[in-house]
């Protein structure tokens, strides 16, 4: 039995190897992250039914309680029972993607099994799409991770070979020839089937977790590294600050040379090859015009790429990668290797990262210079900054989040992106359908409510037919923001904060209320009316310009009405109800 059971091992390896390979395809990256549609669950039905068809003809044929191998086996005679292997692989489906997928495989397993024939066909056909389905409902009951447990697939991986031989004992016509199979070969089958299962899912999570480490760490790197840069983005551009920003990224990047370019000249190069490779000088590389041109990066493999004069030049090669300002490129980062080896996937992510980071640091301080010479942009001041303090203290929630909870750390990065991008750009528009506005303040609160756990409730009720009216771009995220900080943050209870869009006549009323310390009396006359000159407790110029722009855009029946209320203040305007069109859903989250 052992020598039995050493020889399934070694045929079932091939096929656990084969699988691995094929999850590493990112295609396959679909069925870790749940992501199944009709178009996957065909997809990957064929291809792990393939590799099942493979581990039937990979088996092992029984006649009586005589076992009989063969390389590879062809033909199955009446006398003959097939032992496959395609269980496995079927079940290793249905614990990726679910019972439809395995189901999917193994249909396609026993359909074929059908046509290999032998004595117990019946049994050998039926067991495949049972092993995938009830493996797939199996793993999503035991588990709610990306993949399992192998503790639990062992324990899952028992059942499917027991079944397949109580399916032998009843299918065969000769029962006696059954218990003589079931005693040969049931013990070693239940076995290496768990066992496999169990070895399958490790690999898989060690694997994950290897690479999710190792972007967690680029993401921290590229997150310091930004941090640092944005001092130096705030200054006035030239040589001199292209200089600094390049010695920043060649201390903190494990490369060869760093040249920091604008969309035709070399402004600064550190590293390597820099008594030839000088500032001022044009763009040789045909790579560097082209990531230019197409705004996309580009990775030079071989030293012909570099298109360097000199012949002893150390530079073999480079990843270049565009800088954007307001969705145009305005230069390159051109990162140096003295090998192709060195430029990893893990090198490319990075440099991906660093760029967008960047290049959204950039739009979003020239969104600030462009305001104050436009005059439509002072009209929009507060909605089209991007608060320096708010942005570094989300870069440290993001950095300390990164060490213990990298699956929120990611989250709170897209809503961070979703709130830069619609930040900067508000300028290019006056008015916004009502769910763009709400998908905007819906990210600053994820920002926040992460910032501050357990400390603030907000509540937004709107009527699902008002989400397509219009309304003055980032309005209700600076209401909000300065609820909580002027009003909420000196509270000595719980924040609430509840937003309430309904219809009144044929107007929208919006209004807010929070149950902080309310507004000084003798300044609601003035709130919204004129900039305020107090020190430490607010300017009032976000109500100030908030109001300005609803009276321009909507007329005088749009002013802020505001008043403390019990327990707290209440902000509201009338938006006048143009267009109430039926939208889908804005699904907002109560916290």
């Amino acid at each position: 039995m052992i020598e039995l059971t050493i020889v399934l091992f070694q045929r079932i390896g091939l096929l656990l190897l084969m699988a691995f390979i094929l999850t590493r395809i990112p295609l396959f990256r679909s069925l870790l992250d749940k992501d199944i549609t009709l178009k996957t669950v065909i997809l990957h039905s064929l291809i792990f039914g393939l590799i099942s068809i493979i581990g039937a003809h990979a088996g092992v044929v029984m006649i009586g309680n005589e076992l009989i191998m063969q390389a590879w086996i062809m033909n199955v005679a009446e006398d003959e029972v097939l032992i496959g292997f395609s269980v496995v692989v079927v079940m290793i489906a249905g614990l990726l993607g679910g019972p439809f997928v395995g189901l999917g495989s193994g249909m396609v397993a026993g359909l074929y099994i059908i046509f290999l024939g032998g004595g117990g066909w019946i049994a050998n056909s039926l067991i495949n799409p049972l092993a995938g389905l009830l493996t797939g409902w199996a793993g999503q009951f035991f588990s709610d991770d990306r993949v399992m447990s192998p503790n639990k697939a062992l324990f899952i991986g028992i059942f499917p070979p027991v079944l397949h031989m109580g399916l032998l004992l009843i299918m065969l016509p000769d029962q006696q020839i059954g218990v003589q199979i079931v005693n040969t070969i049931g013990i070693p089958l239940v076995v290496t089937n768990s066992i496999a299962l169990a070895i399958f899912t490790m690999m898989i999570r060690l694997a994950l977790n290897e690479t999710e480490k190792e972007a967690a760490l680029e993401t921290n790197r590229a997150l310091t590294i930004a941090e640092k840069a944005l001092p130096l983005l705030s200054e006035e551009p030239g040589t001199m600050n292209a200089n600094k920003m390049a010695k920043l990224l060649f201390n903190e990047l494990d490369i060869a040379a760093i040249s920091i370019t604008n969309r035709t000249t070399v402004l600064s190069h550190v590293g390597l090859g820099d008594d030839h490779h000088r500032p001022e000088e044009p763009l040789k590389m045909r790579l560097s015009r082209k990531a230019v041109k197409e705004g996309k990066i580009q990775i030079a493999y071989h030293q012909s790429d570099i298109q360097c004069g000199v012949d002893n030049c150390k530079l073999k090669t480079a990843i270049m990668v565009p800088i954007y300002r307001s969705g145009e490129v305005i230069g390159l980062i051109n990162l140096y290797y003295r090998h192709s080896q060195q430029i990893t996937a893990v090198e490319i992510t990075l440099a991906k990262g660093l760029g967008t980071i960047i290049s959204n640091q950039i739009s979003g301080l020239e969104a600030e210079k462009v305001k104050k010479l436009l005059k439509e942009a002072e009209m929009r001041n507060l909605q089209a900054q991007i608060n320096p303090h708010f942005l570094f203290n989300t870069f440290h929630l993001i950095h300390s989040l990164l060490r213990v909870d990298t699956e929120k750390a990611r989250h709170i990065l897209v809503q961070l992106s979703q709130f830069m991008r619609a930040n900067l750009k508000i300028a290019s528009v006056s008015l916004v359908p009502l769910h763009k506005e709400l998908e905007h303040l819906q990210a600053y609160l994820e920002i926040v409510q992460a910032r501050f756990p357990d400390q603030i409730t907000t509540s937004i009720h709107v009527d699902d037919h008002l989400l397509n009216i219009e309304i003055p771009p980032a309005t209700l995220q600076p209401l909000v923001e300065n609820s909580i900080q002027h009003g909420l943050s000196l509270a000595t209870t719980k924040g609430i904060l509840t937003i309430n869009i309904s219809k009144i006549e044929n107007n929208v009323l919006i209004e807010l209320l929070d149950n902080g310390q309310g507004f000084e009396e003798s300044l609601l006359p003035l709130l919204g009316k004129e900039p305020l000159h107090q020190q430490n407790k607010g300017n009032g110029i976000a109500l100030y310009n908030i109001n300005q722009r609803l009276i321009s855009l909507l007329g005088d029946e749009s002013e802020l009405q505001i008043q403390n209320i019990d327990n707290g203040s209440m902000v509201q305007f009338i938006i006048p109800n143009r267009d109430c069109k039926k939208v889908e859903q804005f699904h907002m989250n109560t916290y």
